[in-house]
């Protein structure tokens, strides 16, 4: 990712990103009501809601962010809700010193973003993922074939490695009418 796209970024959590609602998904809430509490990663965490949802249902949650003021904000979050989790700035490609394994892996718009970047990433995921672990991922597509800013295209899936395969997929539009998905994988 371009240093300007990370500052642009970084600089969207001093005003209000309009990709943090403060709202866990219902598609996390299902996932957590009908498992059992383990450990879990929230790439991508930004101000941590999920990471707070997922703690407050008995999760020991670690949240990862590359952008700093966003881990600021989680920091006194998580304090003011009185849960216990590791923050950490964390660039999704490079997850030095988190190691797993984790149980679930929650990524709420962070793999469609990596661009160029997107087998590093899987490299990652599939260090840091349990074998039987999940990954609970949520893009959106770009339907343009000159593809140049986030979003995936379908291609995208072809580079997730045969070990984590999809359970299910549910396909929608978010709320600037872009086609999106949610997906489950599994770790064999």
């Amino acid at each position: 990712m371009s240093f300007l796209r990370r500052l642009t970024f970084s600089l969207w959590y001093y005003f209000n990103p309009p990709w943090d609602t403060g709202i866990s998904p219902p598609e996390l809430l299902d996932f957590i009501e009908k498992n059992p509490p383990g450990k879990a990663i929230d790439i991508g965490c930004g101000t941590g809601t999920n990471v707070i949802t997922m703690a407050k249902a008995g999760w020991q949650v670690t949240g990862v962010d590359f952008a700093p003021r966003a881990i600021k904000l989680a920091k006194r979050k998580t304090k003011r809700a009185g849960i216990e989790a590791k923050l950490h700035v964390r660039d999704a490609t490079k997850l030095e010193g988190i190691t797993g394994p984790f149980d679930l892996a929650l990524d709420m718009g962070c793999f469609h973003g990596m661009g160029d970047n997107k087998a590093d990433y899987l490299s990652e995921l599939e260090r840091i993922l349990a074998p039987g672990g999940y990954w609970l991922m949520y893009g959106f597509f770009d339907t343009s074939p000159d593809q140049t800013g986030p979003g995936l295209v379908e291609a995208d899936l072809d580079l997730i490695p045969d070990s984590i395969t999809q359970i299910w997929r549910q396909d929608g539009f978010d709320k600037w009418k872009r086609t999106s998905a949610w997906f489950l994988y599994q770790k064999s």
